[in-house]
């Protein structure tokens, strides 16, 4: 018998085990469905990474080696080349590795299970079907950490930081990245990401395009790409032709939930990860959730330190702690969502954080949080706010107080 076991062993799965051992938690396993621990950290060879957990500017590797190495000589065992083919309800983990088939029993399971990316057929792109056409992760992978070149001249449709630091690295492997093509009015990427790996290397962002078409027969030959108009329809007479061999897709990230959904966790549709607590807890009791796999974050050292919290869930669970109610947090339609969506009552910390995002560009603003008669308790003031990007607010534990029942989450221009 486990006391947890922690599904997943990249930056949360690393994270979690390192604050498990901290609260004094005995028998920890991580299960990981790669050869290493690491995760899509080890084909991060950028740097970036660190610098709100470590202080220092590291790169994916080197951020997850040091959580390896804090996890040497400690409590917690690792099994790796084991994928979890179920988990259930009454914290029981059926895998299946080079031993065989087994099924585990754990007191407390955090799932750390990360994200993947939507791949073409998610946005039905028209045109043939020939080779050369990658997810960003993917050709990341074959180039970082396979030593394979995918292509030499490239077209990257999505601007999300994936497929900004791919257009970057291509260009140091001696390719040419003829545009990166982004269908919103606004890039998906860090601010930074866009200065380094774009603007850096003269690379043209298409604001508002599409690709319309992909042609070649054995192999990419030539992409078509059109301007869009505020429904994403694409204007005829816009059209831009690059000749080119390799498409690259950044077009979005989703948790990766099967087990979740097996297990019969209540997903939130608008961050297609589980519902949460403010200590990361499911809808199971006893199942936690942190990192992509709750939805998707722009930093790795934000997955950490959400993973911190959900051990900490984990060790409060295990001592006991009764929960009597809870506070539901909803949003207005211009706002995507909010993690968490609860708040366990009764209160026991001084301050909670929320984070969210949004669905447009605002200017001067107000973050409102109104209680279910609608009376305001609180506002943030914003000077500006980019779509997609995390937004955070911290309510302290007497507002909350002031708000019991639900509580809404809007935004007011100034």
């Amino acid at each position: 018998m486990f006391d947890v076991i922690i599904i997943g062993g990249g930056p949360a799965g690393l994270a979690a085990a390192r604050k498990c051992c901290e609260e004094g938690l005995e028998k920890i396993l991580i299960i990981e469905r790669d050869s290493q621990l690491g995760g899509i950290l080890n084909q991060c060879i950028h740097t970036g990474f660190g610098v709100g957990i470590f202080h220092e500017e590291l790169s994916g590797p080197e951020f997850a080696h040091k959580y390896i190495e804090m996890l040497k000589g400690t409590r917690v065992e690792v099994m790796l080349d084991t994928m979890v083919l179920e988990i259930n309800k009454d914290k029981e983990v059926t895998i299946i590795n080079h031993d065989g088939y087994q099924k585990l029993q754990t007191k407390a399971i955090i799932l750390a299970m990360g994200c993947r990316e939507r791949s073409r057929g998610a946005i039905a792109t028209p045109g043939s079907r020939g080779a050369g056409v990658y997810t960003a992760g993917a050709a990341q992978r074959y180039i970082n950490i396979d030593g394979y070149m995918v292509g030499k001249r490239v077209v990257i449709l999505g601007s999300g930081d994936i497929g900004l630091i791919m257009a970057r690295r291509m260009t140091l492997e001696g390719a040419k990245v003829l545009a990166c093509v982004e269908i919103n009015p606004y890039s998906g990427g860090l601010p930074r990401n866009i200065v380094q790996c774009l603007n850096d290397f003269d690379i043209p962002l298409y604001l508002s395009h599409t690709i319309t078409k992909i042609e070649g027969e054995n192999r990419v030959e030539k992409v078509t790409i059109s301007k869009v108009d505020e429904r994403f329809t694409p204007i005829p007479g816009t059209e831009i032709e690059f000749d080119c061999d390799t498409v690259l897709l950044s077009i979005g990230l989703v948790p990766e939930n099967e087990l979740s959904k097996v297990a019969g966790i209540q997903l939130d549709k608008r961050t297609k990860g589980p519902i949460v607590y403010e200590n990361m807890e499911t809808s199971i009791p006893g199942i936690f959730a942190c990192g992509n796999v709750v939805h998707v974050h722009d930093l790795a050292d934000n997955v950490a330190m959400e993973a911190e919290r959900a051990a900490q869930g984990v060790s409060d669970y295990l001592k006991g702690c009764e929960r009597e109610a809870e506070i539901s947090l909803s949003t207005t339609s211009e706002i995507g969502y909010t993690v968490p969506q609860h708040i366990h009552l009764p209160l026991d910390k001084d301050r909670y954080d929320i984070f969210f995002r949004v669905r447009k560009v605002f200017g001067p603003a107000y973050i409102l949080v109104k209680d279910q008669e609608g009376n305001q308790i609180a506002r943030f003031s914003r000077q500006y706010i980019i779509p997609g990007t995390m937004e955070k607010i911290t309510l302290p534990k007497v507002l909350l107080q002031k708000g019991k029942g639900n509580l809404t989450v809007s935004i007011e221009e100034k």
